[in-house]
């Protein structure tokens, strides 16, 4: 078994009610509760909004990341899986297609030797 990092980026909320926000959560909780039942979860996070980057030779910092929302990372699971096929079959379940807004990005998580 493999560690498959999954990258959520767009699924704006942002025009959800409370109520919405709520509901859209408590399925965000039961796909990840489903996928901790299987043995699939391992970790994850929402990220906070806004932050830095630090770029080139000379370490340039600015804040961001910006871009277009679809293209945000909101956030990332690690889930354990057998192959990449089985991986992204799992990351089907994932509650930001229901608003047809958002993509999950499926990337083997490669064991760095030391």
């Amino acid at each position: 078994m493999a560690n498959y990092l999954y990258i959520f980026r767009g699924g704006n909320m942002q025009d959800l009610s409370p109520q919405q926000m709520e509901e859209n959560m408590k399925r965000w909780g039961a796909w990840m509760g489903q996928l901790s039942q299987t043995g699939n979860f391992k970790s994850g996070e929402p990220l906070a909004d806004g932050g830095r980057v630090v770029s080139g030779k000379k370490k340039a910092v600015t804040d961001g990341p910006f871009g277009e929302t679809k293209d945000l990372v909101g956030g990332y699971l690690i889930v354990t899986a057998a192959s990449l096929d089985a991986a992204t079959e799992l990351a089907r379940g994932c509650p930001i297609f229901e608003r047809d807004s958002g993509s999950v990005e499926v990337r083997e998580v490669r064991e760095m030797k030391m």
